[in-house]
């Protein structure tokens, strides 16, 4: 049984997430401020959290920010405020998804299924990913599609796997610069990652103006569109 943090101070809310959570079988703890939710963290081990961002002793974002200085426990905001700001920091501070109200109840027990599934993978340790026809091997730095390599440069080599590796998940466009572009120093604006993108859809789309892998989230940044397996050899 997994073991969910609801973090929220919306009474009539909290009762029908959590009446609806229990019924699907997590197990789930209140917390209806940021001193109640740290005080749960302390002392019970919580494997998904959902968090609000306006809370009567502070923001969501604050708890987010606390929580990703040593923990990967996935985050799920749920939240009304649904400007692509606010979209965009909750992503950017690590959360794993972000909803906005009204919640609808399936959408919100799928995306926790797909949250948790991506956690459960070892994701840390895979070095080969499969997704339909296509094979990236890290180690070996090369990609198969229909077992045909694919001839990519290295920023759409670490492109490519930053995406694949985050399956059905937004990467929004400031963590992709963030992770791929400081370690070579580079300078890279947002038009320049539009290019990486567009040339990568060239190599890797059947229809690159219609792609089915790598689509845009509008204002927010791209994901891997297909589900994606990562093992170890």
């Amino acid at each position: 049984m997994n073991h969910i943090l609801l973090v929220e101070d919306d009474e009539n809310f909290v009762f029908g997430i959590e009446y609806t959570l229990t019924n699907e079988g997590y197990e789930v703890t209140h917390a209806g401020t940021l001193k109640e939710a740290r005080d749960a963290l302390a002392q019970t081990e919580i494997e998904l959290i959902l968090l609000d961002i306006n809370l009567p002793d502070g923001t969501g974002y604050e708890l987010c920010k606390e929580i990703r200085v040593d923990s990967q426990v996935p985050i799920i905001f749920l939240t009304a405020l649904d400007e692509e700001m606010n979209v965009v920091a909750g992503l950017d501070l690590g959360a794993d998804d972000y909803m906005t109200k009204p919640i609808r109840t399936k959408e919100l027990l799928s995306r926790i299924k797909a949250v948790l599934r991506r956690h459960s993978r070892p994701e840390q340790h895979s070095n080969i990913w499969k997704s339909d026809d296509f094979e990236f091997r890290v180690l070996e730095g090369v990609v198969f599609k229909n077992k045909k390599e694919v001839a990519l440069t290295t920023l759409e080599f670490r492109l490519l796997l930053m995406l694949m590796s985050h399956p059905k998940q937004i990467c929004s466009r400031t963590s992709i610069l963030e992770k791929l572009w400081d370690v070579s120093g580079e300078f890279i604006d947002d038009n320049t990652l539009s290019v990486h993108i567009r040339r990568l859809r060239e190599k890797v789309e059947e229809t690159p103006a219609a792609p089915k892998y790598i689509v845009t989230i509008r204002g927010v940044g791209y994901k891997w569109n297909a589900e994606t397996t990562g093992a170890y050899r």
